[in-house]
């Protein structure tokens, strides 16, 4: 189903894919279950990429670029069950993935990109704090990476076998995705 041109991102969108979860049998050890949930979380990052994009080149204002961004954030992180708890853990594990992707979104759009480090730097801080299980720092260095790559910077994903924590990896998975919607920012389609 396609978007309307006037919104970046719908509850009805959300929903499909959260219907074909339900509806599906996932194995994320299966190659097919996992693009399947990377499509998911890939499909909601190229929403976040254009709506930063569009107020990057004016044609949304910044006020409405932080509107459209906490509306994404009210249906991506709305309380998900399934009767399997195998399919609850799994979209839980993709709504935090999306989680420093949006808000790195809504601090690069208010405010600008964290400049102390590069993306790079900022994710191997996160993965040091994760390690260490001090959490919170480990999602805000998630988040300022999120703003590096909306600036531009990229990141080595191959530092995902560094990580420890399942959180933390969630969060750089979430960076991947973001990056690649920048890089590639075309609409995944719920059919795939």
């Amino acid at each position: 189903m396609s978007t309307p041109p006037d919104e970046y991102y719908t509850a009805e969108r959300w929903q499909n894919w959260v219907g074909r979860l339900r509806e599906e049998d996932v194995n994320p050890e299966e190659e097919d279950s996992a693009r399947f949930l990377w499509n998911l979380r890939d499909d909601t990052a190229i929403a976040v990429a254009k709506i930063v994009t569009d107020a990057d080149d004016g044609e949304l204002a910044e006020e409405s670029a932080v509107e459209k961004l906490g509306e994404m954030r009210d249906i991506v992180f709305a309380e998900v069950e399934f009767e399997d708890e195998d399919k609850t853990m799994l979209i839980q594990s993709v709504q935090a993935s999306l989680e420093p992707v949006i808000s790195a979104a809504e601090e690069y759009v208010a405010n600008a990109p964290a400049d102390e480090a590069s993306a790079a730097e900022y994710v191997n801080a996160a993965i040091d704090a994760g390690n260490e299980q001090e959490l919170d720092a480990a999602f805000a260095y998630c988040a300022q990476a999120g703003t590096r790559i909306f600036a531009g910077d990229e990141i080595d994903t191959s530092v995902v076998e560094e990580i420890e924590n399942a959180l933390v990896l969630d969060w750089v998975n979430g960076l991947d995705s973001l990056q690649s919607a920048l890089a590639d920012p075309e609409v995944v389609e719920e059919e795939d």
